[in-house]
This record gives structure tokens, sequence and C-alpha cells, in this order.
């Protein structure tokens, strides 16, 4: 017999003034899950991690933790601490004391304080910065101090809103892997706001999608990026995001295995990683360079079609001319189809593709493309031109 969750909301709704910020949400978190609720503003994610945490009532439906139903019970009494992203520290307070105080308020004995105090600032990095006030500390280790606050306080639940969003990128990166690694050694249930996809991908066991209100789709972040449900699930997750294009403008050979015959009101999604270039053949896609950005590890070549605009993700230096007419490949299995009316998938998506060699021939194998000594297709220019 399966664990039920430790985490569920049963249909829960809120709305204010008629406009409804969460409609009608199911979700089930199991303990010890990593689980990010993400979308973009105005979704509904902070509504639902507020309703968690009983700072909002639901209009409609259940909060359960533990087996317990705690929708109408205050937020101190669901055993759940917070971290936000304003930090929340008291400024005339040390950082030992703004760590301990709800463990002071509880009137825990001072020798529990210390030794939790003793640990928890061992796990953030902050021994040694004690007896400093907030002002004196950097954004990071100011978010270091509010973990550090909820990890004494003992409770198997943390919820977090957007707590990375006042930080730099470098700061953002190495307080994520902070946050992973505490989550994983003190076996926390976390529930996680951010619209960064960045922050989700790196840090979630599962993703919940959110969109106008309601959960758009919840996966890992694997399944979720390479299986996107719906197209809006594929273009919000990816940095640049999937391709979508109507499917009656490319060559059949490139469209997934039992694709319709009828494709007039779909759409089909590449992945720009999936996107290789060549030279211009009835076979390929048409396109024209429109420009390029050499990013180190990787060059976004910006794309021109009869339908829109393209985005191929190529590894390595790649700089050709602008203006200059290519051909887009990819190999069929890295396409989904999607219905342009409702945004859902069609076809079963691709279970696996080849990130560099997306080409395919008329038979629909992917042989390597020529490349010239640097490893590009000799064709390519060296620099971009206007």
């Amino acid at each position: 017999m399966s664990k039920p969750p430790f985490i569920r909301l049963d249909g829960v709704s809120k709305s204010w003034g008629g406009n409804r910020g969460v409609e009608c949400v199911d979700l089930a978190i199991d303990e010890g899950e990593f689980v990010v609720l993400l979308g973009p503003s105005g979704c509904g994610k902070s509504t639902t991690l507020r309703m968690i945490a009983g700072l909002e009532t639901p209009d409609t439906g259940r909060v359960v933790i533990a087996g317990r139903d705690i929708t109408a019970e205050p937020p101190a009494a669901r055993g759940l601490s917070m971290v936000f992203q304003s930090y929340a520290l008291f400024p005339h307070l040390t950082v030992a004391d703004n760590i301990t105080f709800g463990l002071s308020v509880r009137r825990v004995p001072r020798r529990e304080r210390q030794d939790a105090l003793a640990k928890a600032v061992s796990l953030t990095g902050l021994a040694g910065l004690e007896g400093r006030k907030p002002a004196a500390l950097s954004g990071g280790q100011r978010q270091r101090v509010a973990l550090a606050r909820a990890i004494v306080a003992g409770h198997p639940i943390c919820l977090m809103d957007e707590p990375l969003s006042n930080l730099d990128a470098k700061l953002r990166h190495a307080v994520r892997q902070d946050i992973r690694a505490l989550q994983r050694e003190l076996g926390m249930t976390v529930v996680y706001v951010t619209h960064d996809q960045t922050e989700a991908m790196g840090m979630a066991d599962r993703i919940v999608l959110m969109n106008g209100g309601r959960v758009e789709q919840a996966d890992t972040p694997d399944a979720l990026y390479l299986h996107p449900d719906t197209a809006f699930a594929a273009t919000f997750l990816g940095s640049p995001p999937m391709v979508l294009m109507p499917a009656a403008s490319v060559p059949e050979r490139l469209l997934p295995q039992g694709a319709p015959r009828a494709l007039s009101g779909l759409d089909i999604g590449i992945r720009p990683e999936a996107i290789s270039l060549a030279e211009p053949a009835p076979h390929r896609h048409r396109a024209t360079v429109r420009d390029a950005e050499f990013l180190g590890a990787e060059t976004l070549v910006y794309l021109t079609t009869g339908t829109g605009e393209a985005i191929a993700r190529l590894p390595g230096r790649l700089t050709i001319r602008a203006g200059e007419p290519v051909g887009i490949d990819w190999a069929p299995g890295a396409a989904t189809l999607f219905e342009r009316a409702t945004g859902k998938r069609l076809a079963p998506p691709a279970r696996e593709y080849r990130h560099a060699e997306a080409g395919a021939s008329h038979g629909g194998s992917a042989p390597p493309r020529p490349r010239d000594a640097t490893g590009h297709p000799p064709h390519f220019q060296t620099e971009i031109l206007p």
C-alpha cells in the first residue's frame, strides 16, 4: 500500500472581488519532496503557497497536511516554516538573535537554543557572523540567516516564496546550491515559488507549472522539458523556448511518426538544440539567417522562415553571414505536434534525440553533417556581416 501524500490540496480555489486567483487546484506532495511552483506573474503560484501556509483561506477546497485537515487552522498550528523574498530580519537583532528568535518566543531552554544555533550556522556557512547585525551582511548572507531561522524551527515543511529574487546572478546560483543541499541533508519537504525556470529546473524533484490560476502540468523537470503536454509548457520551459511553426509548412520527412495527413490547425514544436543547419534543399525547411549570438559554449542562430521566427542552438562557435539562406533540419523524433486552438499536445513527444546531429536524410536516418577543419559546416562564414 502506497504512503499517502504529506501535503494535499483538494480542489482549492481563491478569488478577490470576482477575479479568480486560483481555480480548482489539486496537488499531492510527498514527504521529503522538493516541489517548485513555477509560472508567470499572476498565475496563482504565490496564492497557492499562501493557502498552504494559512496566510490565505481557500474559498473552496481543503488543505491537508500529514492526514489532518488544516484548512481553517492558523499558520502557527501547521508545523511549517517560511522563507520570504524580503528576508524578514529584525534590523536591531544580531544574526544569532534573528536565527533563534522563534525559539526564544517559544521559551525553548537556552542550552537547546545554543545547540540549534550552532548546527544552523554550521550548515549555512554563517559561523563567525553571529554577532553582526543584518545591515553588516551581504544579500546572500541575509538570505542564509533566513534559511538558518527556518532550520532551527525544526519543522518538517519549509515554504519559500521567491527567496532569491533580490540576489544577483552569481549569488543566486550559490544560494540555490545551499538550499538544495540543506533540503537533502535535513529531509525537509520544501514547496518553493519562483518565476525563474533555471531555479525550478536546477532544484526541483517535481515542477508544478501554473497558468491562469490552474495547474498546466506537474512532472519531473526532465519530463516537463522533453514531453510538454501543452504549447504553453513547451514555450515557458527552455531558454530559448521551443520553436513552434505551422506543421503544414514543413517537409513531410520532418514530421513526427504517426502524424495525421490533415495538418491544418496543427503546430510543430522543436527544441532549439534539436535543430541543425545545412545547405538549403527541398527536403529541408527553408530559412534565412537574421542574426547570431556567440555565448561561449554555444551559438544561438536567429532565423526567419516563411511562417515566422525560429532559433537554433548550436554547440561551440558558429558565426555565419546575416541574410544567408539555410536549410533547417531535425530528427523527426525530436518534434511534437500541438493543436493550435487548444494548445494541447497531439502526437506522443520524442523519447530521445541527439543534440548535435539532428539532420536526417530522406530515409529518416541522421547522418553526420559535412564539417570543415573547425568542426563546422563548410559553407558557414567566419563573421557576421550586415
